[in-house]
């Protein structure tokens, strides 16, 4: 049997944030995964990157294939940056630099476990997310720009698959508030996903080449 898990954050376990009688991502998984698979989730609430050592120790057995959707409480611990105040732009670039650098370290580091399964695995950005106020809205998805920069260039590094959730989650009603997705968000990963594991290639894909 193919065994898709999820690990993370609540980009997959949501079920705290969805209306009630709304499905959950992983609810929306299994339902479009084919009728012989089976989803299962390690995703946590609150999760950041040195956190899935502890969900990677925890894999079911028989696990196939895995998607990991974490960096954005990572990046939450670092929002104050944004209040901080600077005397130039090279100062404020500065310290964009050590935040990235730092999340480099720690995402690098988390992945090496990942891959060390040997398992088909397939990694998620860090999508926008939709805070009320548009001129923080455009500071947000400036700032996540540095983080997502990190998690797309270790996908292709690493010939991984990278699932580009700034571009699934594009809409407003796509989220139950600010930073976690709705019903209507989840089902659009989880097709996502379903894609990305069971080989539908009906539309048409990005290919990226490295070295």
């Amino acid at each position: 049997m193919n065994h898709v898990v999820l690990l993370g954050d609540s980009v997959f376990d949501n079920g705290a944030y969805v209306k009630p009688g709304e499905p959950d991502v992983l609810a929306q998984v299994q339902a479009k995964l084919p009728k012989d698979w089976r989803a299962t989730m390690r995703a946590e609430d609150g999760a950041v990157t040195t956190s899935i050592e502890r969900q990677l120790a925890r894999l079911p057995e028989g696990a196939s294939h895995l998607i990991l959707s974490v960096g954005g409480n990572d990046a939450l611990s670092s929002s104050g940056i944004l209040s901080e105040k600077a005397n130039s732009v090279a100062e404020v670039m500065t310290r964009l630099a050590d935040v990235r650098d730092s999340f480099a370290r720690s995402y690098r580091k988390m992945l090496d476990l990942v891959v060390g399964y040997r398992l088909p695995t397939a990694l998620c950005t860090i999508y926008d997310a939709r805070f009320p106020d548009p001129e923080e809205q455009r500071r947000v998805v400036a700032a996540l720009s540095v983080f997502n920069d990190v998690i797309s260039r270790e996908a292709f590094a690493r010939r991984l698959a990278l699932i580009d959730l700034r571009l699934i989650c594009s809409e407003h009603d796509d989220y139950a508030n600010p930073i976690e997705p709705s019903a209507k968000g989840g089902d659009k990963i989880a097709g996502t996903i379903a894609q990305v594991v069971a080989g539908n290639n009906i539309f048409p894909r990005s290919q990226v080449y490295a070295e």
